[in-house]
């Protein structure tokens, strides 16, 4: 394997790590919503992912990364929390627009035959 693939395939790691430390911290928060519990747990987690920091071999890390992905899978919250303004939350188009077969007068109470 050249270095350039190789490199390629570190940097894909890395960016694998990240993404699922990421959803492994909110999927916490799913579960722990006093933030005291959070922070435990939050640290729970970063110490499983420091423990393998300085795993070197690529067929290694694969395996672990794809081995997270499968827990974090597992233990997913079957209801979590959706921040209330985005896609699914609960005041997400609460004032939708208007209707295009409503039209709407802007004189302000003006007569417009004047």
């Amino acid at each position: 394997m050249s270095a350039a693939a190789i490199a390629e395939r570190r940097f894909l790691q890395q960016q694998r790590c990240r993404i699922l430390y990421r959803k492994a911290l909110k999927s916490v928060l799913d579960w722990a919503v006093h933030r005291d519990i959070f922070y435990i747990e939050g640290e729970k987690t970063r110490l499983q992912f420091e423990a393998n920091r300085d795993v070197q071999n690529l067929e290694t890390i694969d395996r672990l990364l794809f081995e997270g992905e499968a827990r974090l899978a597992k233990l997913q919250h079957p209801d979590p929390y959706i921040v209330p303004w985005s896609p699914g939350g609960s005041k997400y188009a609460r004032n939708p627009p208007v209707p295009p077969v409503i039209e709407l007068v802007n004189d302000f109470g003006r007569e417009s035959s004047h």
